[in-house]
């Protein structure tokens, strides 16, 4: 599909009923929402909004990434999904990521940031993950990671140990993901892990669309 298509999809998905008085057009509103999504940090969005004669602050447009609650897509039936944890810092503190990604599309599939790393919480992740998706039947790839195994496991779920190959999916993910919260310290910078949690599931929705 063209860049272009894959980009108006992803505008017209944006929704703005938030909105009540609001002086910027909305179509710019949706341009430097996906644009902050795909890679462009609040400062350079907001120079971009003034190409336009739109004078605004980082702090109303990070506020219109979170009300617009951006959601990546249910109901996917992957055959095979990658799943992975990584260390993500959150201001002076260290939290999980856990990811899922369908290794054929590269699509994220879910997400889950938590301040521990628990057989609980990895049986929680994939419990979201099969609520969200049909996944029960596709095999899933992990690496030495126990707490997400002993989960496969607990659900009935076929998975195989693999440490490269289709699980390079779910890395691209993690160094993206790391690249943003290192090189824009608006992400994750004072934010608490709710708010954190918004910004993973924007970037899923914004990650899915122009991959």
């Amino acid at each position: 599909m063209p860049e272009n298509a894959r980009l108006s999809g992803c505008l017209d998905e944006i929704n703005l009923d938030f909105v009540e008085r609001e002086a910027t057009p909305k179509l710019l509103m949706k341009l430097s929402i996906q644009l902050h999504l795909s890679g462009l940090s609040l400062s350079n969005t907001v120079s971009f909004l003034e190409v336009f004669g739109v004078d605004r602050v980082r702090s109303t447009v990070h506020n219109w990434v979170h009300k617009a609650d951006l959601q990546p897509e249910s109901g996917r039936c992957p055959n095979h999904v990658a799943v992975d944890e990584t260390v993500i810092q959150l201001d002076d503190e260290q939290y999980w990521l856990y990811a899922a990604v369908d290794p054929k599309s590269n699509d994220l599939l879910h997400t889950k940031l938590e301040p521990t790393r628990t057989n609980v919480i990895a049986d929680q992740f994939i419990s979201e993950l099969r609520e969200k998706h049909d996944v029960d039947d596709a095999i899933f790839l992990v690496d030495g990671a126990v707490p997400l195994q002993r989960a496969c496991r607990k659900h009935g779920l076929d998975f195989r140990y693999e440490r490269h190959g289709n699980r390079n999916s779910v890395e691209r993910v993690f160094r993206e993901v790391k690249r943003r919260t290192t090189s824009f310290s608006n992400c994750f910078s004072n934010a608490k892990a709710e708010t954190a949690n918004e910004w993973l599931r924007s970037f899923a929705f914004a990650w899915n669309q122009l991959i």
